[in-house]
């Protein structure tokens, strides 16, 4: 390990012993906002330096092994065994070097946030449409995997059951963090219910994962930019959803982006949800632009920003996924529609890594 790595892993040390004293301070403890900080501070350190501490025990552990080879002359039996403790505890130590240096890469400060999955049907018609009820009906599982709390913010039906757009709201603790590789174009390859012939077609969506921003972080909207209009909302909702004009559309005049929801009787609950969507909208179009800006010479993990850009593809016919971002395959794809995206999850969040190891090598920022 490099000297660097364990001057930076001593000044954790440090800091979690700072953050054991202020813990106990009463001041500290009757501001919950900073207790419950300060705690998730505690508990991402303290699973660094359990990690470290590991590496430390097996470094002693190689260099017992070690002393026992140099002195194992005559005793065949025992020189093949510190050989073999020696071997084995270098391999444990470059894994866990490894794993030290994914835990000191820079953290995502949106990871713990709530997320809005926007989901819109794209080529392919009705079937794009069915097939962007599967998705939801896959996030929404997920979610309950996880569980996160989920609700509908907007919807707009399709004539087969389906969903020319949708907007969900995930509530839970690192929410984003385990949706926010879903954005891209999802492609599906399956014969349709429409399809009288039996051929396989090609259709696709586009999911937008988007971070809701706390209060201290909303962008905020001036009144004068937005354009609310009220109407009657459709489909499910019973007689009172549908003959009152409770639905909100909000339009951002400067930039023609808009929002609405429909999903509550209340209309001041719903431009209140409606101005939630329109805020993080907005602020992933911020930090969308910065990020093209600081990144425009290297393509990153997730394509070029593109939404449109095709990242998975859903075969029914080889019960095949396909993430072409990193270029994994895994035949299981009714388990993934039923939820289990963990380990596409796991796949992708290991490649960011990766990737932001090499970059931290070479020198790059």
């Amino acid at each position: 390990m490099k000297p660097s790595l364990r001057q930076q892993f001593e000044r954790l040390a440090l800091r979690l012993s700072e953050l054991d004293a202020s813990l106990g301070d009463a001041g500290v403890a009757a501001d919950m906002n900073r207790y419950r900080a300060l705690s998730r501070e505690h508990a991402e350190i303290s699973g660094v330096l359990s990690l470290y501490n590991a590496y430390l025990k097996r470094e002693r552990e190689l260099a017992d092994a070690s002393e026992m080879l140099a002195t194992a002359a005559g005793d065949a039996e025992l020189a093949t065994l510190a050989e073999e403790e020696c071997e084995q505890a270098r391999i444990d130590l470059e894994q866990l070097d490894r794993q030290l240096q994914a835990e000191l890469l820079p953290r995502d400060p949106d990871d713990e946030r709530n997320a809005f999955i926007e989901i819109r049907a794209g080529t392919g018609g009705d079937e794009s449409a069915l097939f962007a009820a599967d998705l939801a009906r896959m996030y929404l599982r997920h979610a309950e995997r996880h569980g996160w709390r989920t609700e509908i913010m907007s919807e707009s039906a399709s004539d087969l059951g389906g969903y020319k757009e949708l907007v969900i709201r995930v509530e839970g603790q690192g929410a984003f963090k385990g949706l926010k590789f879903e954005s891209g174009g999802h492609r599906v390859q399956r014969i349709p219910v429409t399809e009288t012939q039996g051929r396989i077609h090609t259709s696709a969506c586009t999911v937008a994962v988007l971070a809701e921003p706390d209060a201290a972080q909303e962008i905020q909207l001036n009144p004068a930019e937005l354009r609310i209009d009220t109407f009657r909302a459709s489909g499910a909702g019973g007689q009172h959803v549908n003959k009152t004009d409770s639905a909100i559309r909000i339009t951002h005049l400067p930039t023609g982006i808009v929002a609405e929801c429909q999903d509550d009787r209340s209309q001041h609950r719903n431009k209140a949800k409606a101005m939630a969507v329109l805020a993080a909208r907005l602020r992933d179009k911020e930090q969308g632009e910065r990020a093209a800006k600081e990144a425009a010479h290297r393509k990153g993990l997730i394509g070029s920003g593109d939404r449109s850009d095709r990242i998975r593809t859903y075969n029914f016919p080889q019960g095949r996924l396909t993430d072409h971002r990193i270029n994994l395959t895994l035949y299981k794809l009714q388990a993934v529609l039923d939820g289990d995206l963990d380990e596409v999850v796991a796949a992708l969040a290991a490649a960011r890594a990766a990737q932001q190891l090499q970059l931290l090598e070479s020198g790059e920022s």
